[in-house]
């Protein structure tokens, strides 16, 4: 990438990598380069572009307030669902390494490539899984089993939260990474939380910092139990939301 930016992650974040999370970073654009060839994983190659929406997208996720989320520093359990190119998970791997990031997509050839991945950095601290999120959330190894759910650009709000608040313990946190979102969606996604144990904590917008784009993130925390019935059946959540 053109250089490490360091003055902008400071700036916006509070916070910029080490020498070696930006050689991490580095390495991390040069392999999605590259499995970009065979596996069209995202069509952000430009690398000011990689840096901003990916990797800037990635970890300002993590980081209402200005502070990461405190959890992360002394080792939560993190699941991102639908990781496709390994975001927002690998990005957070990098900077968080005491916690364990289980990075979940439904694509074997995706998965297979998200490995390659983690070898070449040597990302002990994430695990890989092949899966759909309406079938783990029904499998007692993960749910109410994580701290912190990530999700982006996976389906609807309402979608997001129905696959992210079963797998979440009490207390926990989903985060959905939104382009776009109004005062309207957040009435409509409390409904849909509340049936889920879960409230809205905060709704942040914010601009990207090269493009100026609008970004917005829904932050959700897990305040009750789910109940037994969600998540439900595979497709059902996206066809008939919340």
């Amino acid at each position: 990438m053109t250089n490490s930016l360091p003055e902008i992650w400071q700036q916006t974040l509070n916070w910029q990598p080490t020498d070696s999370q930006q050689a991490q970073f580095q390495q991390l654009y040069e392999l999605i380069l590259e499995g970009n060839r065979q596996l069209n994983l995202t069509r952000i190659t430009e690398p000011q572009e990689f840096w901003e929406k990916h990797l800037w997208d990635s970890l300002r996720g993590i980081a209402p307030q200005q502070q990461f989320i405190p959890s992360l520093q002394v080792g939560a359990s993190v699941i991102d669902i639908g990781t496709g190119a390994g975001f927002p998970g690998v990005p957070v791997a990098i900077i968080a390494p005491n916690s364990t990031i289980t990075l979940v997509d439904s694509t074997r050839k995706k998965i297979t490539f998200i490995e390659k991945i983690l070898s070449e950095l040597a990302l002990t601290n994430a695990k890989t899984l092949v899966a759909r999120a309406e079938e783990i959330g029904q499998q007692p190894e993960h749910r109410q089993k994580y701290d912190v759910a990530l999700i982006r650009a996976v389906g609807t709000a309402s979608a997001c939260a129905e696959y992210t608040l079963p797998l979440l313990k009490q207390g926990g946190l989903a985060v959905i990474y939104r382009g776009t979102w109004t005062d309207e969606e957040t009435t409509a996604l409390e409904n849909a939380v509340n049936q889920l144990g879960g409230a809205v904590e905060l709704v942040e917008k914010f601009t990207t910092p090269l493009t100026n784009s609008i970004r917005h993130c829904l932050y959700l925390r897990k305040v009750g139990t789910t109940s037994a019935n969600f998540p439900r059946a595979v497709g059902v959540p996206s066809q008939k939301p919340l």
